[in-house]
């Protein structure tokens, strides 16, 4: 018989998809679950962005230019720009999710066994992405005692080898919801140019911040041109998770032309996903106070809820809509499958998503859970309600 690649067989499961057939099995005893694993937002995607799909008239649905509709990224410049990001259409390539953008940018800059230091935990992709690009994670740990802030600089140097490509960050960050400082932002601008190194941030979550902090761009940091690659999607900015547009944005002249021969590769990017794109950039500031206002009130529930539950340790995030828990249980992964299989509170249950996934680090996080706040507050509530109950329940099981 053949095998696979080692490829194949070194591919991590994601921790949040992975136990999705225990929750259609739940649904299927007639359970309800709440979802709290996966970050796919209930809030509306715009109108516009819905509209111009609609009324596209298109009667030949062609291929578009491998970087993307030209309007689309000069549009695009133009958002940046009055978000004080100095980019430009040709700084920017469309690409299919901002999955394909993290690919683009791991082949364009690394050769196979280099290696990237990334603090985790860390969005659970990045995992695939790196032992689909033949490329190392050299992790540097981050801990729930300190709100994930930053290791000190100190740490990442010593993790530096010759290998050693980039340094890859998520601002804000998921599954933490850290969101890091302009000091933060320059330490590590500082050592990348230091050691000669690119610095790769996914900034999807750019618009979620809280409590008055400002997200700070690599984009935005002077002399760090030729160094930094930012990775953006549509999924949560607009709540068009299904779109799967994102795009890498560079000023290294040199990473956009290797980038867009992956991007020749794969043909286009989809042609009514950009049409969706290009009209949400229509959509008017008042729709994201509402949706930052809303995923604040769910962030203050969330983590007053969890506090009241004795032995739960949660950190708060500052951005994005997630956040790690740390649970008084031996096993997340046990606790969380656990959960679906033979847990509910009159008919409900909750999915978790282990956090152990987003560790490249062995034995790290098992104790603990991401939970995506994407639920209406109410359900908030009653997930929490429903996590407490099982855990009191589970004590006694395991015990």
């Amino acid at each position: 018989m053949p095998t696979i690649s080692r490829k194949g067989l070194e591919m991590p499961e994601s921790p949040i998809r992975k136990l999705v057939p225990f929750a259609e099995l739940a649904k299927k005893k007639g359970h309800k679950v709440y979802h709290l694993n996966i970050g796919q937002p209930d809030i509306k995607t715009p109108q516009v962005a819905l509209d111009a799909v609609k009324n596209a008239n298109i009667e030949v649905l062609e291929y578009s230019h491998s970087a993307g509709f030209e309007s689309y990224r000069e549009k695009l410049s133009q958002y940046y720009k009055n978000q004080n990001l100095p980019i430009d259409a040709q700084n920017i390539i469309i690409t299919t999710g901002g999955s394909e953008a993290l690919l683009f940018a791991l082949g364009s800059t690394m050769d196979t066994d280099d290696e990237i230091i990334i603090p985790e935990p860390f969005y659970a992709n990045y995992n695939g992405f790196s032992v689909a690009s033949g490329v190392k994670i050299v992790p540097v740990i981050s801990s729930i005692e300190s709100g994930f802030a930053l290791p000190p600089i100190e740490e990442f140097e010593k993790l530096i080898t010759p290998k050693t490509k980039a340094i890859l960050i998520c601002n804000p960050g998921n599954p933490t919801g850290y969101l890091y400082s302009e000091g933060e932002i320059n330490q590590l601008a500082e050592i990348v140019q230091k050691h000669d190194l690119f610095l790769i941030a996914d900034e999807v979550y750019r618009e979620f911040t809280y409590d008055g902090y400002q997200h700070h761009s690599v984009m935005n940091v002077a002399g760090l041109e030729n160094h930094a690659i930012m990775i953006d999607s549509v999924s949560k900015r607009f709540s068009m998770c299904g779109a799967r547009i994102g795009c890498i944005v560079s000023k290294n002249k040199d990473v956009m032309a290797a980038a867009m021969k992956f991007a020749q590769a794969r043909l286009s990017p989809p042609t009514y996903a950009q049409i969706a794109s290009e009209a949400a950039l229509d959509t008017p500031q008042s729709y994201f106070d509402e949706v930052i206002k809303e995923y604040k009130e769910r962030r203050d529930i969330l983590v007053s809820e969890l506090e009241k539950i004795e032995g739960v340790v949660v950190a708060v995030p500052k951005g994005a809509f997630y956040c790690i828990a740390k649970l008084p249980i031996a096993s997340a992964n046990d606790f969380a499958q656990w959960l679906l299989e033979s847990f509910d509170l009159n008919g409900e249950t909750v999915m978790v998503a282990p956090a152990a996934g987003f560790y490249s680090s062995p034995n790290v996080g098992l104790d603990e859970v991401r939970i995506a706040y994407v639920l209406k507050k109410e359900d908030l509530i009653k997930s929490v309600r429903i996590l407490k109950e099982a855990l009191a329940v589970y004590h006694q099981y395991s015990n």
